[in-house]
């Protein structure tokens, strides 16, 4: 029997918003020798579309999944030594450009949160939808598990991070329910937090909003990742990147990622002159300008064929202006 797993990734992975994004970028990608990075690789969606979309374009791709970048990798063989791909987390960006001798690009991608894949391969853990093990890594080389975080930190940590990167308004009575649950034995299986998680909300909470653990899971796929601070850390390096002219262009899929994207992107299209200058000198001048009104959704039509894209948030802003010292 063949498994999603067992297919090729392109039947496995819709790229999600795609023509937009090649849209965004491509002013900046038409030059001859113009480099992109996709900072998330995944599968190489984006990626197999900007390479066979740009010809003259040299793509960097960047993945903390040593499994996404085995199967990119065998994707975009096809275009040979145009494409580079290096096992990273995003963050790293400028010492990745560093080492390759690409101090400026064009264009830079994210496509952030979990990937098909990840979400695909049962034993990863990050769906709530099927049992597994609960590790929840990206990058499955390193760094604690979801089970280590479940089972170790302090119950007022745990009520933290349900609060801060789920969002959930229960989770101080999850984590009692937890912290019970592994003072029996050691909380593993994905099937038996969803349990926990179901009998600890009251009725009516379960009611509305979807799956209940998906709040739990959301946080602490953030807290096994170190997602946020990555992303604080990446975006502003991701602007200092791009040569004047370049673009970027960042898919997100939560609140608390499409903020944190919009605040580095609006500060920098802002200008930082004190107020009642009657000429604003150079060094104050916004060094981006914003190429999206707001946050662009996914059409009615693709969440349709592809209801992962239903959260997806689109923002792209276009390098305008170097940084004066």
């Amino acid at each position: 029997m063949t498994t999603s797993n067992d297919r090729p990734p392109h039947t496995r992975h819709r790229p999600v918003m795609l023509q937009r994004c090649l849209d965004l970028l491509a002013p900046a990608l038409d030059a001859p020798g113009a480099t992109v990075v996709d900072c998330t690789l995944g599968l190489g969606g984006h990626s197999e579309a900007l390479l066979g979309a740009f010809p003259q374009v040299r793509l960097i791709g960047l993945d903390r999944d040593t499994r996404a970048l085995e199967l990119a990798g065998a994707r975009l063989a096809p275009y040979g030594d145009r494409a580079t791909l290096v096992h990273a987390v995003y963050d790293e960006l400028p010492a990745v450009l560093a080492r390759l001798g690409t101090p400026r690009v064009a264009g830079v991608l994210f496509d952030l949160g979990v990937s098909s894949m990840q979400l695909d391969e049962a034993d990863r853990g990050f769906a709530y939808s099927q049992d597994a093990p609960l590790d929840m890594r990206m990058d499955q080389t390193t760094g604690l598990s979801a089970a280590e975080v479940l089972n170790t930190y302090p119950p007022g940590e745990l009520v933290r991070i349900l609060r801060a990167y789920g969002e959930e308004k229960f989770a101080r009575k999850i984590v009692e329910a937890v912290v019970a649950e592994r003072a029996k034995q050691p909380l593993t299986s994905s099937a038996r937090l969803v349990t926990l998680i179901r009998d600890a909300l009251p009725q009516a909470a379960k009611r509305t909003g979807g799956n209940p653990a998906k709040r739990t899971f959301q946080a602490l796929r953030i807290e096994v990742n170190g997602e946020l601070s990555v992303l604080e850390r990446a975006m502003p390096a991701a602007v200092d990147a791009l040569a004047v002219g370049g673009r970027i262009a960042v898919l997100s899929y939560h609140s608390l990622e499409d903020r944190l994207v919009k605040r580095v992107l609006a500060d920098g299209a802002r200008s930082t002159a004190p107020a009642g200058l009657p000429v604003v000198p150079e060094e104050y001048q916004p060094r981006l300008k914003l190429l999206t009104r707001g946050a662009e959704l996914p059409t009615d039509e693709e969440i349709a064929e592809n209801k992962r894209a239903a959260p997806a948030r689109l923002r792209g802003a276009e390098r305008v202006r170097e940084r004066v010292r």
